[in-house]
């Protein structure tokens, strides 16, 4: 195999699908990138065995078909040192020698046979949904931190998609804190759900263009999900599992509305739980009239620390208590400038959302549990 290729064209190609790579992985081969040429197409491919990302290039000169692995930390680190120049590699499938020609510099390794790497099953009997680009990084965007790491609950540790007739829904929860994120603006023609894995969302977000007009094809069975967009394919296993019904937990009746500056809001309640404990980053909000009071102490310590906001409320006086480190982690997700707070009583869960969707076919609701005030 023979080819030669811009160094900042491969650089590119290989960033992009190398955060699949495991440093700790127990399959020596899963170390390397795939190289595969086939006519005067390269595809590289990296595998963890749950995701598998390949990238196709087209080089500017290919010689002599064929496939190998190539270390992939060593490849990258060499690659990352050259100026913009063509690099030519080429490799014998019979000995594993790999030369990587570059300006005056000429780098020998060895690779590893390409029939070791593992390869994807045939997917068989697939359903697929076109989504915008821009849609689905905010949608990961905006769920992927609610996700959870219970060993124990493994459908929780992923992000739950439910595609209908009507839109398409996101949801992540680890008990403690639930984000929906949906969209009206995408219908199908069936009704399914599937449970995508953190890591292989972290990595669509890294790599998946926010442009409007990108569209990405999900393609999906009962045990595998294939993301399709310019010139990478992503594959990744589900996670397996029953999702919690997500919808019976959201309270339908919160009387309670809190209207505040969302970054006001933000800014105060990190000042805040500075002073607050470490272990249970609990918060107090006292609301009345219309005025929000927030405090926090560390008995331990002997800190506390008070603080008032202006705000709009409809509703009796309350006083709840949230663990601030959630609260924070939610607001500082949405980017709207105001957010609606519905509470109905101290020990039921609070619903934030946007005031006014930044997209009219958006909705987004965000559920905290309360703490027990101390």
């Amino acid at each position: 195999m023979k080819f030669i290729i811009s160094s900042s064209a491969l650089l590119k190609s290989l960033q992009s699908i190398s955060g699949v790579l495991s440093s700790n992985s127990t399959l020596p081969i899963l170390e390397n990138f795939l190289f595969e040429l086939n006519g005067d197409k390269l595809k590289i491919t990296a595998s963890d065995l749950e995701t598998t990302v390949s990238v196709t290039v087209e080089p500017d000169k290919a010689d002599d078909e064929g496939a190998i692995a190539i270390p992939a930390r060593k490849l990258l680190e060499i690659m990352k040192t050259f100026p913009e120049l063509p690099v030519t590699i080429i490799s014998d499938e019979e000995s594993l020698a790999i030369e990587i020609l570059a300006g005056e510099g000429k780098y020998k390794m060895a690779g590893q046979k390409a029939d070791e790497f593992p390869r994807i099953p045939p997917l068989g009997e697939t359903k697929e949904v076109k989504l915008n680009g821009g849609l689905l990084v905010k949608a990961i965007h905006n769920t992927l931190f609610a996700t959870g790491n219970d060993e124990l609950r493994p459908m929780m540790s992923g992000v739950y998609c439910e595609i209908n007739e009507e839109n398409v829904t996101f949801v992540a929860t680890d008990a403690h804190k639930l984000v929906r994120y949906r969209r009206n603006d995408v219908k199908s023609e069936f009704s399914d759900s599937l449970i995508l894995p953190k890591k292989t969302l972290n990595l669509a977000k890294q790599i998946i263009p926010e442009d409007e007009e990108e569209e990405v094809l999900l393609t999906f069975n009962k045990s595998h999900a294939v993301f399709t967009f310019d010139d990478i394919v992503m594959v990744c296993r589900l996670v397996e599992g029953r999702y919690p019904n997500y919808e019976a937990v959201i309270p339908k009746e919160n009387p309670y509305t809190l209207t505040i500056e969302r970054l006001a809001l933000l800014n105060a309640l990190r000042r805040v739980s500075i002073f607050g404990s470490k272990s249970t980053h609990q918060v107090r909000f006292k609301i009345t009239g219309q005025e929000l009071v927030l405090s926090a102490q560390d008995i331990d310590y002997s800190s506390e620390a008070k603080e008032r906001l202006a705000c709009s409320y409809e509703g009796e006086d309350i006083e709840i208590g949230f663990n601030s480190k959630f609260m924070q982690e939610m607001l500082s997700v949405l980017t709207c400038e105001t957010i609606t707070l519905k509470l109905s009583a101290p020990n039921r869960s609070g619903i934030i959302s946007p005031e006014k969707p930044e997209n009219e076919h958006e909705d987004i609701l965000m559920l905290i549990m309360p703490v027990m005030l101390s």
